[in-house]
Order: structure tokens, then sequence, then C-alpha cells
């Protein structure tokens, strides 16, 4: 599954530290997050979508689909 929490983080001016706070987990959960090694679980990816006040498709996308 892609993610867009890098883009979104960087946005706004977040890094991976201050939000791995805001979620309770670690920084390298985040990265592996990002990096699409790990995908989270539906409360976790609910939390991040509340972090950047979006709807959890907004960040996360599945590799089939295409964006527009």
């Amino acid at each position: 599954m892609k993610n867009r929490i890098k883009e979104l983080r960087q946005e706004n001016g977040i890094s991976q530290e201050r939000m791995a706070a805001m979620l309770g987990v670690s920084r390298q959960t985040i990265i592996s997050i990002e990096k699409g090694r790990y995908n989270p679980s539906l409360p976790l990816a609910i939390q991040i979508a509340r972090c950047f006040d979006t709807y959890v498709e907004e960040v996360f996308l599945l590799e089939d689909e295409q964006e527009t």
C-alpha cells in the first residue's frame, strides 16, 4: 500500500519524531510506514489521517488505484 505520509508531514512542518510522539509509536515505525515496509493497523491509520485533518483514503492508496 502506498501512502502520502512523508508528503503530508512535510507540508505541515511535522518531523518524524514529533509525529511518532503524537501517535504514541516509535520514529522507526513512522519511517517503516513511510517507506511502505509496514502497513499500519486500521486504528493507527485513522490516527495518522486525523493528524493531517483528512480521511484515511487521502493518506493511504492501494497499489492498484491510479491517482486522478
